[in-house]
């Protein structure tokens, strides 16, 4: 097997939410350097890659050697102000299913933090949730 390729990684993970998102009710889902300018008061999601540590699992050279890599996902959902936490909530559960504790594609996911509200909303104007979630992967050199 070879190095990880990161976006086969973010393939996996965005394609995920936006398969799940598109069934009803649909909702808009945003990725990292997408531009998007929202339907006021609309309901949408914003999905954000990381790349973080690696580790050696294994000693080696650049083959017969295994490696650890670690991200995290954090979605943003935004839905219309003054009207409740409801439907915010409930794509947010609807996220955590989606991701929790799982493995797909050798992307394992651990369980999720959140929908956890957020005091000031950017855009402004809707009220925020995150929900956010560490991942592994498994590099075979």
């Amino acid at each position: 097997m070879a190095a990880i390729d990161p976006n086969t990684v973010r393939a996996t993970i965005e394609g995920r939410l936006k398969t799940e998102m598109d069934s009803s009710p649909a909702y808009d889902v945003v990725f990292q350097n997408m531009p998007y300018t929202p339907t006021p008061a609309s309901t949408f999601l914003q999905c954000l890659v990381s790349f973080g540590t690696s580790s050696y699992l294994t000693q080696g050279d650049q083959t017969g050697s295994d490696n650890l890599l670690t991200g995290v996902v954090l979605i943003n959902i935004f839905s219309a102000k003054g009207v409740g936490p409801g439907e915010n909530l409930t794509v947010g559960k609807r996220v955590r299913d989606l991701y929790n504790r799982i493995t797909v594609s050798g992307v394992r996911f651990d369980p999720p933090t959140g929908p956890e509200v957020l005091a000031t909303a950017a855009p402004e104007g809707y009220f925020q949730t995150q929900v956010r979630m560490t991942f592994d992967t498994f590099e075979e050199l």
